[in-house]
């Protein structure tokens, strides 16, 4: 897991990009929030998808929603960056819609888009 900070409109936002699953369940969510917070002391986390386990993907698991709930509690604002064109469940294009329409947790095409949006730098989209 690598991890970098970028500062934009006074924001730091980390920017975790890994190769492996960072994120598999609840725990290893909490886990992330409180690395994330330690090493760099940043409530805005960045992370590429293929770090998230694909069960996050399927809202019937409803792994998605315990894991937003954490970061909800503990104050941190949250972005998921890459290719979701593969993605066909309606239920779940419609909770990325809804999502990039608040501003607690996005999904974005690519990491600077994803700190674009947690650093209020981007439209509602």
């Amino acid at each position: 897991m690598k991890t970098e900070v970028v500062r934009k409109n006074n924001i730091e936002i980390a920017v975790v990009s890994s190769d492996e699953l960072v994120i598999t369940d609840v725990q290893s969510a909490l886990d992330l929030i409180m690395t994330v917070s330690y090493e760099t002391g940043c409530t805005n986390i960045a992370i590429n998808k293929e770090a998230i386990i694909d069960d996050f993907f399927v809202l019937s698991t409803c792994l998605a929603g315990e894991i937003l709930q954490k970061f909800i509690n503990y104050g941190v604002r949250f972005a998921v960056y890459g290719d979701f064109s593969n993605y066909t469940s309606k239920p779940l294009k419609d909770f990325m819609y809804e999502s990039n329409r608040g501003k607690d947790f996005y999904f974005q095409p690519t990491a600077s888009l994803a700190v674009d949006r947690l650093t209020g730098c981007a439209d509602n989209r």
